[in-house]
């Protein structure tokens, strides 16, 4: 029966009710750091079951605690103190606050990918009533979290925190996770088979997991990619190397939790491909007189200290390499400000860096509803032939022009609040993009009203170097060909069949109480 509920659990059922277990013992901001470490504990353990019984039904029940066989499959190998099973046979002692450290340090301290990555004697510090603690863990016991293996566990559960218990300190510091159905979306968008992928602000890392999810389902080799990234919040920095670790990515994090903007990390560094999703309309980045004479705004106006938003676009065009592609996501402000961000959009449309501008759905974060824009920004879109995973890719001469697309009409609700994109969406959205871009491609490729449409410069300087879709794709109105009186006519047909029928029923409801014996009047 156990079992059973174990299964049925979902992931946020439980997190929730982990939340309860900790209600008035620590503060409701410290909730996901309570819980993140548990979690990330939990899946090192399924993991490494899960490949203690690969090997023995391999016939290598020899080789069971052989580190080689874990390690070359990207497997933590946990001796038996710091396997969840050993934690939960021990959960109701009073020392299990102790027996968790123990187990998180023994992790850490055996692989060296996890270096800087798990709390230190976090669980003996915080003082966590026994039972409390031993609750917690029942909770997290009954979450299924190697089940599904494309998702971004830790990254999932991370946002899932910040949306119920954080949401002042999550949006204040712009930690908003990138639902996979969207990353996986730009990683179809800018296909990065192979190179370096950078994200400047890379939050749990869930941008490299599902990149290499994408290099995997395309039987591509993900040892021929390398990762960069850096992060401003230490917390979330160990989170996100606590991420590629048990993912068995190696990644270039930088040296420290530190600000972009103030301290970049791979300053001296072009990446072929950029994954991004900048905290919104971010202020105060820079102090009034900070920053003025930075190269990474040679060519351009300083981003003004007002709104980060333009800041984030240069440091991204700076570090991509001569061919390099970006995709990120903005808020909707950035298509269309203007004094200082129009200027500087202006010289970005007159480079023909901006490749695509695609307006997404509402209601995809969890920690915000807003509807926000991904862009595309290519170092290269003149005609070239790429070798693109065993293919080559004729892309034609796009120079001069941007493809604009409307996505808003797409997604799937789940959870009755919330939308994603579903697989069918993105294989259009990616096949209309492809198509748009390549020379066998552009021969289907058609303008389709309320979806999408190919802007020369000309007609973007007309419309005064604006990138709102809207002013390009064209939306059908459908109330211009309405016959007005024939309309209200049927509707007033409608209404009084309507009235009708609801008069009938309450005639048969008063007789059935008649009979009853009951006389009602209305």
């Amino acid at each position: 029966m156990a079992k059973k509920e174990k299964q049925e659990k979902s992931m946020e059922a439980a997190l929730w009710e982990s939340a309860n277990k900790l209600r008035g013992a620590v503060e409701p901001a410290e909730y996901k750091h309570v819980v993140l470490s548990l979690i990330f504990l939990k899946y090192a353990s399924d993991t490494f079951e899960e490949r203690r019984k690969e090997i023995i039904e391999e016939g290598n029940k020899a080789f069971v605690d052989n580190v080689a066989f874990y390690t070359m499959k990207n497997v933590f190998y946990l001796p038996p103190e710091a396997r969840w099973s050993y934690i939960m046979e021990q959960s109701k002692q009073n020392d299990i606050a102790l027996k968790i450290d123990t187990a998180l340090y023994t992790i850490e301290n055996n692989n060296a990918t996890l270096k800087g990555a798990l709390p230190d004697n976090y669980y003996s510090r915080l003082g966590l009533d026994t039972s409390k603690l031993a609750s917690l863990l029942d909770e997290i016991n009954k979450i299924e979290l190697s089940r599904d293996k494309e998702q971004d566990v830790m990254g999932r559960v991370y946002e899932y925190f910040l949306s119920n218990f954080a949401l002042q300190e999550g949006k204040g510091k712009g930690e908003f996770y990138t639902p996979k159905c969207i990353v996986n979306l730009i990683a179809e968008l800018i296909e990065p088979y192979k190179g370096t992928i950078y994200d400047p602000c890379c939050g749990s890392g869930g941008m490299f997991v599902q990149s290499m999810k994408f290099v995997q389902a395309h039987n591509g080799n993900t040892r021929e990619i390398a990762v960069f990234g850096q992060e401003a919040t230490n917390t979330t920095l160990k989170l996100a190397r606590m991420n590629l670790a048990i993912r068995g990515i190696t990644g270039d994090l930088g040296k420290k939790a530190v600000s972009t903007f103030t301290d970049d990390q791979h300053k001296d560094l072009k990446f072929d491909f950029i994954m991004a999703n900048p905290p919104f309309n971010q202020k105060s980045w820079r102090g009034e007189n900070e920053l003025l004479d930075d190269p990474r705004w040679d060519g351009y106006e300083v981003p003004p200290t007002s709104n980060a938003n333009y800041g984030w676009i240069l440091h991204m065009v700076y570090h991509l390499s001569q061919n390099g592609v970006a995709g990120f996501l903005l808020a909707n402000g950035a298509l269309s400000g203007d004094g200082i961000e129009l200027a500087i959009r202006k010289k970005l449309i007159e480079n023909d860096l901006i490749e695509a501008i695609m307006i997404l759905p509402r209601n995809l974060f969890y920690t915000t509803d807003i509807s926000v824009t991904l862009w595309i920004i290519n170092k290269n879109k003149k005609a070239r032939s790429v070798n693109q995973n065993n293919k080559v890719k004729k892309y034609r001469d796009r120079t001069g022009e941007i493809l604009f697309m409307d996505l808003r009409q797409m997604g799937s609700p789940y959870q009755k609040k919330y939308i994603e994109l579903t697989d069918e969406d993105r294989q259009k959205v990616a096949e209309t993009y492809h198509s748009w871009q390549t020379v066998d491609g552009i021969e289907t490729y058609r303008d389709v009203d309320e979806y999408c449409y190919s802007a020369k410069l000309e007609e973007i300087k007309d419309k005064g170097y604006s990138l709102v879709p809207s002013k390009y794709i064209k939306f059908v109105n459908r109330d211009e060909n309405i016959d007005y009186d024939t309309k209200m006519k049927q509707l007033q047909f409608e209404l009084q069949d309507l009235l009708k029928q609801e008069a009938k029923s309450k005639e048969e409801l008063l007789a059935v109480f008649k009979e009853l014996g009951y006389e009602i009047k209305l």
